[in-house]
């Protein structure tokens, strides 16, 4: 125990250990935000899907060899976002079946691309890195961890500002149409802070756990708490705790960063849903 200990107070004396964990509790922060909406408006796969989106349009940056693909990357997404926004209000394509559609084929053309154009050695290392996470968030640049923090400051503010608007538009759409909100507008505006938050965390966990990182801090914090402000906050601390935690227990043993911060968020939920049980769920 004295051994780890040691290993992790001489890691954290390290700038790029120090800027990756910034990144992982900004970024955790940003998920949990908007994760509580994802979940409460049955909006959960939206994530899948656009992490897959991301993953093809890293792909496509990395034949284009872009040597900064993340505003490459996050325009994609977003033009995306949108477009899964405005298929979903199709009657002809329903919203999960136009998530289907976008995410299953942008993993295919990603995988493909890299297939044909990849001039790495290690292919399959490429994708299972793209896919699950790697140490790159340990290879942060100071522009990058810049544009990580300012992206996620910028998620918040607007989360805030619009706090009113999205606990409306999340319980009830059809009343917040009623009243005059533009609830339209406000699901555009969640659509796209949502496909930055995949794109940051993509250096984080992956594309393929994106959600987990979205989706389970919230699903924790509903087991114990039942009021939306008290879900969000709750969901936020428990998010920003297990990133740190499952990054320290990475360095520390040197496990996957992205399936170590899932599996402690797993772990929490399960926590949590215990304490729901033997205490029932807390009104506030």
């Amino acid at each position: 125990m004295a051994e780890t200990l040691d290993k992790l107070s001489m890691y954290l004396q390290l700038p790029f250990v120090q800027r990756a964990l910034i990144v992982g509790v900004v970024i955790a922060l940003c998920s949990s935000l908007l994760g509580v909406t994802l979940v409460l408006k049955r909006f959960s796969f939206i994530g899948d899907g656009l992490s897959h989106v991301a993953f093809g349009a890293m792909a496509i940056a990395a034949v284009l060899k872009l040597t900064n693909d993340m505003p490459f990357v996050l325009a994609v997404t977003v033009i995306c976002a949108v477009l899964l926004l405005r298929m979903g209000q199709n009657a002809k394509i329903k919203g999960d079946a136009a998530v289907a559609m976008i995410s299953v084929g942008a993993l295919a053309i990603g995988y493909l691309l890299m297939n044909i154009f990849s001039t790495s050695g290690n292919l399959s290392g490429d994708v299972c890195t793209t896919l699950f996470g790697s140490t790159s968030i340990l290879t942060l640049t100071e522009e990058e961890v810049w544009l990580s923090v300012g992206l996620s400051a910028l998620v918040i503010l607007v989360f805030i500002f619009f706090y009113h608007k999205i606990f409306c538009i999340t319980f009830d759409e059809n009343f917040a149409l009623a009243t005059g909100v533009r609830a339209k507008l406000y699901n555009l505006i969640l659509a796209v802070v949502i496909a930055v938050i995949i794109v940051l965390a993509m250096n984080l966990v992956g594309s393929l756990l994106i959600s987990a990182l979205i989706i389970f801090p919230a699903l924790s914090a509903m087991r114990v708490f039942k009021s939306f402000k008290s879900v969000t906050i709750c969901s936020a601390i428990l998010s920003v705790c297990c990133a740190a935690l499952g990054m320290l227990i990475s360095i520390a043993f040197g496990t996957p960063v992205g399936s170590t911060i899932v599996a402690v968020d797993i772990v929490t939920f399960f926590i949590f849903m215990l304490i729901g049980k033997i205490f029932g769920g807390i009104k506030q």
